[in-house]
């Protein structure tokens, strides 16, 4: 891997965190995502499940977690399972996690090889009552392939159909969306190699360039610096692309005049980043761009500040889009008969602001948690307002990462990331 090793500490706790919440005699198992075929004999690169990370820090395909906290016997508790390494994959394939090297890794004493996975399984389920089964549970899910976790399930559940099953996403929803210090830590190293490719940027971006040239600057920089890459796949949307929310293509000119939005961020040790900024492409906003911009940047500031502890996720949006609302009068895009007869379920604003504000973010981008429990100190949300408006040939989006407090507003994780208009002005001019 090319970040740094975490302690394995922060493993240790999480498996705290989510066997507290077991029940009697109950066992859990998590497996590593597979590697997924392209054609002939083409992968894809592995992308670590990451449950299995969060509970192990293993990194590696053909990884098994299994925990039974009320086992009889205490090499039982937590066991890794992992494929066994030998000279030939090492020439081969490099270096592969030995039973020592994972210890180091998780904290885990007990690592057996992959082949003895279905024997100490039979063993434990004599003892065990309930096994817990890792069914992903997202409220944006929407995957057709069968992953190595699915065809484990339903081999698990017709081997063993006496047992009691019960749901490991729930736990781990909840879990993984307050942050230990470590991961926060992650996180914002991820932001920090974001900040390193967005300033790279303002010296690059100038008319002519192209969408696809922007991106390969990003990546250079962000891989100099010990990430994957992209935390996601990276929206690089110049003119008018821009009202085209989830536009990837990043094949066009950037033209004199236009804006630049940009929904670029590195990934660090599995932790995402999200940044969003729209940039003027010539190095000046007109009149008009600019108050669009800090339209949509007074809105994130005002939402930002309702990131409090205890804020209900979906009345926080109710608040955002009146903010919204006043910022749209104020630029003519609307008027008070718009709102006066706007229909509930689709108030005026969303004519030009259609998408959420806030998602959890951490070890997915779309991060684990719960929407309907009120916000707690450290999770971790994305603030992004938009404006998007087809008719002028442009939209304006801005986006930061912040933790919530105990007390007080939440803590900017981009804090240091160029954000005011003023500021770009000056830095794409420098």
């Amino acid at each position: 891997m090319k970040y740094h090793q975490i302690n394995s500490g922060l493993f240790v706790k999480n498996r705290e965190k989510f066997t507290a919440q077991m029940k009697p005699k109950s066992v859990a198992v998590f497996n590593s995502n597979d590697i997924y075929p392209v054609s002939a004999d083409s992968t894809l690169p592995f992308a670590q499940h990451r449950d299995i990370f969060y509970l192990s820090g293993v990194d590696q395909e053909e990884s098994i977690l299994l925990l039974f906290p009320d086992a009889p016997y205490e090499h039982l508790k937590e066991i890794l399972f992992l494929r066994e390494t030998n000279e030939h994959i090492a020439i081969w394939e490099g270096e592969k996690l030995t039973k020592e090297r994972a210890f180091q890794v998780s904290g885990i004493k007990t690592v057996f090889w992959l082949q003895d996975f279905d024997k100490t399984l039979k063993e434990i389920m004599m003892y065990a009552e309930v096994m817990y089964i890792n069914t992903n549970e997202h409220y944006r899910s929407a995957v057709e392939t069968e992953t190595r976790e699915d065809r484990f399930i339903k081999k698990w559940k017709a081997q063993y159909p006496a047992h009691t099953v019960a749901k490991s996403n729930p736990i781990l929803q909840h879990i993984r969306s307050i942050k230990e210090t470590e991961e926060i830590d992650l996180i914002q190293q991820a932001c920090n190699i974001t900040e390193k490719g967005f300033r790279r940027l303002l010296s690059f971006v100038k008319p002519n360039v192209m969408e696809y040239e922007v991106e390969a600057e990003l990546i250079h920089e962000f891989v100099r610096n010990r990430s994957k890459g992209f935390a996601y796949t990276p929206i690089i949307a110049s003119g008018n692309n821009a009202n085209v929310l989830h536009y990837i293509e990043n094949n066009q000119q950037c033209k004199a005049g236009d804006l630049l939005l940009l929904d670029v961020a590195a990934e660090y040790a599995n932790y995402s980043s999200d940044l969003t900024r729209t940039i003027p492409v010539s190095g000046r906003y007109s009149e008009r761009q600019k108050a669009v911009y800090n339209a949509v940047l007074r809105v994130k500031n005002e939402a930002t500040k309702m990131l409090t502890t205890g804020t209900l996720w979906k009345q926080y949006h109710v608040e955002v889009g009146k903010i919204m609302t006043s910022e749209l009068l104020g630029l003519g895009l609307i008027d008070k008969a718009d709102v006066q007869n706007e229909n509930p379920d689709w108030p005026a604003y969303k004519k030009y602001f259609m998408h959420g504000t806030s998602h959890h973010m951490g070890l997915d981008t779309h991060d684990y948690g719960l929407l309907h429990e009120p916000m707690e100190a450290n999770m971790v949300f994305t603030v992004e307002p938009g404006i998007y408006i087809p008719a002028e040939g442009f939209g304006i989006r801005i986006e930061d990462d912040v933790v919530i407090q105990k007390s007080g507003e939440p803590f900017n994780l981009m804090r240091n990331i160029p954000i005011e208009a003023d500021e770009i002005e000056s830095l794409m001019n420098a």
